[in-house]
């Protein structure tokens, strides 16, 4: 019972961290590490009805983990600053990623692991509504870049893209539960709830980021769903964009704006990005290898006139920071996610509407953590990803139950063939190419 009342508390109390005004007293060390250990003490000796199987992004992981350790003892060696922030640095970016392997092995049968995938979405819709509670409390008044809706990812207007990027990934787990959950009308109309918490959340944050995102997911699935039931309700949402605060629309607009010239430009904080891309690129000219884990911000004013900004970009941040392995093993790891996806989605049950909608959700979600990365640098955010890789887990884990259940062994995902792995392999053994 102790483990199960972990299993939950842990994931809420990840998300809500910045509601609890907890400190440990010991450098490095948070309430959260404290809790994951006491979950993990729990798990001892308890017996796993899922078996021994392997978790899908083990390799993945250790390689990523690999290049920002890599990372870290770069940044080391070319400027030892303060080393207990770099630890900490390091220690909360791979320490996230574990709860994936925490939630794969967490020990509890089907029925369990069901509720625990229920509770991550319970979790993400209850940080929907604190967004739109504070936006209300904020107003409808014209654009204020101070007065963004951040949730529970911050204590005020800093942190409201990578709220929007959490609402815009978990958006696609509901949507997909609200359009492929048939016959359970409570089930539905509780998914379409979530859908307007998270959508009014990240409406909110005014991120135009998360906007796009969302869109995307609704999109997909509804084109998934029919095309007749996508052009019904992109109509349906159109007629509704008119109703939308001006404090929105304004926020929209801005992307682009009227030159004194009269020419199109796009808006200060878009062009601000590119000049610290561009910088990014010179900075990795001048360091091949990196310039360290945690260097971006201290670097980047030696390029730009954006001293101590972050690179608005996950994938330019690995590439400047750690180098072609790190971005290399980024890809692999993102990679991982969508061959994981293909995985649950091929060993879903043919009449088990709810895990369908399920693996379809959560396709979506691993969409939007992709494209999170392009336009901020949420990857290593503790409290927007640990509900995505315990998610992760809690899936692969349901699929593998399931298949127990119905007494079949899931379809793994195919390796790279011989041809993929060596594509000159095709001249030397011609009769080879399914290899």
């Amino acid at each position: 019972m102790l483990l199960k009342v972990l299993l939950f508390v842990l994931v809420g109390f990840v998300v809500n961290m910045v509601h609890f005004k907890l400190e440990t007293g010991v450098p490095a060390l948070a309430p959260v590490n404290l809790l994951f250990l006491l979950t993990l003490l729990a798990m001892r000796g308890k017996p796993d009805p899922a078996g021994d199987t392997p978790a899908l992004l083990k390799q993945p992981l250790l390689y990523f983990f690999a290049a920002l350790t890599y990372g870290f003892l770069l940044a080391q060696v070319r400027a030892f600053n303060d080393f207990i922030v770099d630890a900490t640095y390091l220690k909360n970016a791979v320490f996230y990623p574990l709860f994936y392997f925490l939630y794969r092995y967490c020990k509890q049968d089907e029925k369990t692991t069901r509720w625990l995938i229920i509770w991550v979405l319970v979790v993400a819709a209850v940080a929907g509504f604190e967004a739109i509670r504070e936006g209300l409390d904020y107003g409808f008044d014209a654009y204020n870049p101070t007065r963004r809706a951040s949730g529970p990812f911050g204590e005020d207007w800093r942190n409201a893209n990578r709220a929007g990027v959490f609402y815009a990934m978990f958006i696609g787990m509901f949507a997909a539960l609200a359009l492929f959950l048939k016959h359970k009308k409570l089930w539905r109309l509780a998914a379409l709830g979530g859908c307007v918490l998270l959508a009014g959340g990240a409406l909110f944050t005014y991120s135009r980021q998360a906007y796009f995102m969302i869109m995307l997911a609704v999109a997909l699935l509804l084109l998934r769903k029919s095309l007749i039931v996508a052009v019904v309700v992109g109509a349906i949402l159109m007629s509704f964009a008119s109703y939308l605060p001006d404090a929105v629309t304004q926020r929209v607009d801005e992307t682009k704006q009227t030159g004194q010239g009269g020419q199109e430009e796009v808006d200060t904080s878009t062009a601000s990005r590119w000049e610290i891309w561009a910088g990014a690129m010179k900075m990795l000219k001048d360091n091949p290898v990196g310039v360290g884990l945690n260097r971006f911000k201290t670097q980047i004013g030696n390029y730009t006139s954006y001293k101590g900004f972050d690179a608005h970009n996950f994938y330019v941040l690995t590439l400047a920071e750690m180098g072609p392995f790190g971005l290399i093993t980024l890809l692999m790891l993102l990679r991982a996610l969508f061959k994981l996806a293909s995985f649950l989605r091929q060993n879903t049950p043919k009449d088990d509407p709810e895990t369908l909608a399920l693996t379809l959700g959560f396709t979506i979600t691993t969409l939007n953590v992709a494209l999170g990365g392009l336009y901020g640098s949420p990857t290593l955010e503790g409290s927007v990803m640990a509900p995505y890789w315990a998610l992760a887990g809690l899936l692969e884990r349901y699929i593998h139950l399931k298949a127990q259940g119905a007494g079949e062994t899931p379809v793994m995902p195919e390796g790279p063939s011989l041809l993929e792995r060596f594509p000159l392999a095709a001249h030397i053994l011609p009769g080879r190419r399914g290899a």
